[in-house]
């Protein structure tokens, strides 16, 4: 049985100082150990996990991710085409759940006989970790050559590895809802180029544009690419996560992620994350145009939703209707100069740019002057 106290120690020493993850109980020492540091942020589910813990990364931490094996499937996608795709690198922890001949529940069984499998085909290289710290210790540092080669490591958990650690008193939530702050101004008709065009000309020098997958990243990039903006290819509903994560390594710097309401409904947990941890310099930003635009129109139910009563639920400090191209100015201004967690909705247009290209630098590249550009803000 490996000591989390040493365990964790070298990790430190290693640099590496930010976890994201959900509750597993053969991981139960290693997210106490970190939530007892301060630096564990509770994810919904593991995909918004990997997504946090990207970004992060992209502020120049070395991340983490916990996760019990049969939630793995749920961090397929941001791993394998938003890690793997913009070479994110990041160090994982995956409990090995229905191992064969240790009892377990029968909803593990499958998954404990595919877990590196399903790891290699990932192209993650990964390892079973020795429960003889010596040696626990040595795989640590061959791990940590990997991760500092941009590509991700995951060792492979099983039942009592590690020695136990209390959990210390935790924080609780503040429950107070905030009051949604409707606009005064009638609906203006305004396309997803035009607001993502009014954020480019509204920010300042200190603020990064994050742009999720599909038509919002390409028309961003039709804008003009400059080195504070960020294209999120696949790894749908993970934007907002991917600036949680920013927000919380770069207090410093002012993150605005733009999501769209296709996006947002595969992945709403991350709201009630986002606003747990409360980063008052991220701004949400939903574009909501009822359609999946990106491939070919079809409806969302966005309809349905009531987004901003969602928000405000989930207690984001401020949860404003943004009607006009007026009011995003407006709500932009408040932000850059009052700074608190905000959720802004605008519904937009439909309608693509024509002939609208695809960025023509690679999501390697675009990461790289990204994080460079983000080096200069300490934290």
């Amino acid at each position: 049985m490996l000591s989390m106290e040493n365990f964790g120690d070298k990790l430190e020493q290693l640099g590496f100082n930010f976890y994201s993850g959900v509750p597993c109980s053969f991981l139960k020492p290693m997210i106490n150990y970190s939530i007892n540091k301060g630096q564990f942020v509770m994810a919904a589910n593991e995909g918004d996990a990997v997504a946090i813990a990207a970004g992060a990364t992209l502020g120049g931490a070395k991340s983490i991710f916990l996760c019990q094996n049969s939630g793995l499937t749920n961090a397929v996608s941001p791993l394998t085409s938003l890690n793997y795709t913009f070479e994110i690198p990041v160090l994982g922890f995956v409990s090995l759940r229905g191992e064969a001949g240790v009892a377990d529940e029968p909803q593990h069984e499958l998954m404990g006989t595919i877990t590196d499998k399903l790891l290699t085909i990932m192209n993650v290289q990964n390892a079973i970790l020795s429960t003889d710290e010596t040696e626990a210790l040595l795989q640590l540092e061959e791990a940590n050559k990997i991760i500092e080669n941009g590509q991700s490591f995951f060792f492979i958990v099983k039942k009592d590895t590690f020695s136990s650690v209390k959990l210390l008193q935790q924080e609780q939530g503040n429950g107070s809802k905030p009051n949604i702050k409707r606009s005064n101004r009638s609906c203006q008709s305004v396309k997803r180029i035009e607001a993502l065009e009014a954020l480019q000309q509204n920010i300042d020098a200190r603020t990064v544009l994050l742009a999720t997958t599909g038509v919002t990243g390409r028309e961003l990039f039709e804008l003009g690419h400059k080195e504070n903006q960020l294209y999120m290819v696949g790894s749908m509903g993970c934007i907002s996560s991917l600036g949680l994560g920013l927000a919380l390594m770069k207090p410093n710097l002012n993150v605005i992620a733009i999501d769209g309401d296709g996006s947002l409904l595969m992945r709403m947990g991350s709201l009630a994350t986002n606003a747990y941890y409360k980063p008052k310099n991220l701004y949400h930003l939903l574009l909501d145009n009822g359609l999946h635009e990106s491939t070919g129109g079809q409806k969302t139910v966005s309809t349905n939703i009531d987004f901003l009563q969602i928000a405000s639920g989930a207690n984001y400090d401020v949860v404003e209707e943004i009607n006009t191209l007026v009011d995003l100015e407006q709500s932009l201004t408040n932000w850059s100069t009052d700074s608190k967690l905000t959720f802004a909705y605008m519904k937009t247009e439909k309608g693509i740019k024509e002939n609208l290209g695809r960025p023509t630098v690679t999501p390697k590249e675009v990461k790289e002057s990204f994080m460079k550009f983000v080096e200069g803000y300490t934290n």
